[in-house]
């Protein structure tokens, strides 16, 4: 059982993890409390939890009020004053008798995102982390519960995460088998066939296969892997260039650097209904270079017939490609 001092100040850090993000020094000073006496964690996720039992009570009554029943007497308590009481132990005493505590643990609900054959959308997260998820993607988000791992499961598609910092739930995110996690930093994943590929734009995280938990490997900023399912290695490049490129998606470009023709069908493919078809493999095999938009593939083919000759013919959602001769 914690003492009343590291109860008033689980209750202050529950405040102040509730406003703007904690800057080195705080994020420091936290974890340095945490780590001095285990049974903090729990002071901790205690103290958030009467945080959010108040926001809670809040949304059930007049704006600028929230419900709090002070000494059994279920006065209203202004909204200005709910810090002030948290701090004071009321909250807590307040949960407690009710047995409400339970109900507010119980994790939040998993919230599904899915995205449309050429929607890009940029979803911000309930514990401040931002996603960009790409076109044609299905996950589902579990990181609102306070005190658990932050769970992420994509079942298609691809998707960059801005993690907000929280040393105590580290944010993983499964595609198949294949595991990545961070716990402040940014990388996309992108789900293949036989495997994932996972690229580094901030921070470091750390990925494995399911079953070879023992072979955790780092991937750090400006790096990138592609983690097969079946392989027993996890190869990493360093590839910053790579990295800017391939994440190009996020402003609607392709950008290509010497990558084939029949490449950049198929990643524009993945946007639009209308389909690109190269009608030969010669054709298919030029190296590109500059940038595309990738919601405009008659464009694409325009551009490509003025720099290769090719001809270009379009027969309703089919746009062929093929050689002058």
């Amino acid at each position: 059982m914690t003492s009343a001092r590291d109860d008033d100040h689980a209750a202050r850090w529950a405040v102040r993890l509730d406003g703007e993000p904690l800057s080195p020094r705080e994020q420091a000073e936290l974890d340095g409390w945490l780590e001095a006496d285990e049974r903090r964690r729990g002071a901790l996720l205690r103290a958030e939890a009467a945080l959010a039992y108040l926001d809670r009570g809040r949304a059930l009554v007049a704006p600028g009020d929230a419900v709090v029943t002070e000494g059994g007497t279920g006065r209203v308590l202004p909204l200005r004053d709910r810090r002030r009481f948290l701090i004071g132990g009321g909250a807590m005493a307040a949960i407690a008798a009710s047995g409400l505590l339970v109900m507010v643990l119980r994790p939040a609900p998993p919230v599904d995102v899915r995205t449309a054959i050429g929607e890009i959308r940029r979803v911000p997260l309930a514990d401040g982390s931002v996603a960009a998820v790409n076109t044609d993607t299905d996950l589902t988000v579990a990181v609102a519960s306070p005190g658990r791992q932050r769970d992420v499961m994509l079942e298609r598609g691809e998707a960059w995460f801005k993690v907000a910092h929280d040393k105590t739930r580290p944010f993983v995110v499964a595609a198949g088998d294949v595991r990545v996690q961070a716990v402040g930093t940014a990388f996309s994943v992108r789900r293949r066939d036989r495997g994932v590929d996972v690229l580094v734009t901030e921070g470091v995280v750390e990925t494995w296969v399911v079953g070879r938990e023992r072979d955790r490997t780092r991937i750090a900023a400006g790096s990138k892997s592609f983690v097969a399912d079946s392989s027993p290695a996890i190869e990493v490049v360093a590839a910053p260039a790579d990295i800017d490129r391939q994440l190009s998606w996020r402003t609607g470009e392709l950008a290509l650097n010497g990558e084939s023709l029949a490449h950049a069908v198929a990643e524009l493919n993945r946007y639009n209904v209308r389909k690109i078809v190269v009608e030969d493999q010669a054709l298919g095999r030029t190296p590109l270079i500059g940038y595309f938009r990738t919601d405009q593939p008659e464009n694409f083919g325009r551009t490509i017939a003025a720099m290769k000759g090719a001809r270009v013919h379009v027969e309703g959602d089919t746009i062929r490609l093929s050689s002058p001769n």
